[in-house]
């Protein structure tokens, strides 16, 4: 559907009334920002990707999108169950031997892609520094709640569900993303590891006005690896607005991660996504978004009504130390 010009200056003035202020608020060097209007993408650049160089940013421009990469690594498993790879109810131990019969095979997957697995840390404890690492704390975790019953939001959980499912297809779990998830959204311009010739038009972050970028940390390209353009993850926003242009399988896997497993406080937690009725109050939205949802425990109750039957908004947001999506 093409948009008259009057259409186009309109847009861009909502944008720019909500953005403009923003950045200048919170001192924020450098944004782009993607909508889609009637099924149509718009891209919107501000500031610059390096204070250093004033490199401005463009449509080009990769930025870090934190832990909405978490909704990614559920796509990839929610496709995985799709091809008969894994089954979300099956248990890490079926596809790590080393975690077979350890406490944490007592979580489903499902568990490890809602964050109720029984536990976890907001991070990796400081000791924990690599993948290997990781797997040795998985192995001697201890759950501090029966899976289902809590929900605690953290990185080692879809962490360990990415390893799964990596292992479940054979694969490496960047290159899985990038063949898998990113190619059927059309997601070119997208990478779990920024390769040489794109790291030009890589952003800086900004932390105590300091350059950064992210620490690859323990089961980082899991939980929170995630670089793209503002337009690429705009196409993966229309594709599960309306998946119909998405090829069977895909589209039955985004299904799958737009449902409502538990509820916590005024979360329905999917995979990845939280989900809200639609017409939610901007009260309730806050609340799903308070830092208490984040760092403190939240009873969770299981829901049986799974799939997206109905309108609802869903939310997803991450950072990184210089970045926020």
């Amino acid at each position: 559907m093409a948009f008259a010009a009057e259409d186009a200056v309109r847009i861009q003035a909502v944008v720019d009334a909500a953005i403009l202020p923003l950045m200048s608020e919170h001192d924020v060097p450098g944004m782009a920002v993607g909508v889609v209007v009637n099924g149509e993408p718009h891209v919107y650049t501000y500031g610059v990707a390096s204070k250093e160089s004033g490199e401005p940013v463009t449509g080009a421009t990769l930025f870090e999108i934190g832990s909405v990469s978490k909704v990614f690594t559920a796509t990839l498993s929610a496709y995985a169950q799709a091809t008969g790879k894994l089954s979300l109810e099956d248990h890490p131990g079926e596809y790590l031997p080393e975690l077979k019969g350890r406490p944490i095979d007592q979580a489903s997957l499902l568990h490890l892609a809602t964050y109720t697995a029984g536990g976890f840390p907001l991070q990796f404890p400081r000791e924990v520094t690599d993948d290997a690492a990781a797997m040795d704390y998985f192995r001697s975790w201890e759950p501090s709640a029966t899976p289902g019953t809590r929900r605690d939001y953290s990185n080692p959980s879809p962490g360990l569900l990415g390893v799964v499912t990596a292992s479940a297809m054979g694969g490496d779990f960047a290159s899985l993303m990038q063949s898998t998830v990113f190619t059927a959204f059309g997601m070119a311009d997208s990478f779990i590891r920024v390769p040489d010739h794109r790291m030009a038009e890589y952003a800086w972050g900004y932390r105590s006005d300091r350059p950064v970028r992210v620490n690859p940390g323990p089961l980082a390209e899991q939980a929170y690896g995630v670089k793209t353009t503002a337009l690429d993850l705009v196409r993966f926003v229309a594709g599960n607005i309306d998946p119909g242009s998405l090829d069977p399988t895909m589209r039955q896997a985004v299904e799958v991660t737009q449902g409502g497993y538990f509820r916590a406080g005024p979360v329905e937690q999917g995979l990845g996504w939280e989900r809200y009725p639609q017409g939610v109050s901007r009260e309730w939205l806050l609340g799903g978004n308070a830092r208490e949802m984040a760092f403190e425990p939240q009873p969770a109750y299981r829901l049986d009504g799974q799939r997206a039957n109905g309108s609802y908004l869903f939310n997803k947001t991450g950072s990184t130390g210089g970045f926020g999506a």
